[in-house]
């Protein structure tokens, strides 16, 4: 699977998630999934994440994989 930071802001904001700030090339999102909060750092202009960076995202979302990627 190959997402880039477009790709993974789309998703975070079709959960709801929303950009809160940005300090560099990192952008911080935060989002609330199943009534817990949750912040997410994003990369900014990457074309593609290697899929320890990608499943941590994922993981600090708090969505599933199969709906993050659906």
């Amino acid at each position: 699977m190959t997402l880039s930071s477009k790709d993974i802001k789309r998703i975070l904001e079709k959960h709801g998630f929303v950009f809160s700030r940005q300090r560099g090339s990192h952008q911080q999102f935060v989002g609330f999934v199943h009534g817990k909060k949750h912040r997410v750092t994003v990369i900014a202009n990457q074309k593609k994440f290697a899929p320890g960076t990608l499943r941590s995202m994922i993981r600090q979302s708090g969505i599933s994989e199969n709906e993050f990627v659906s």
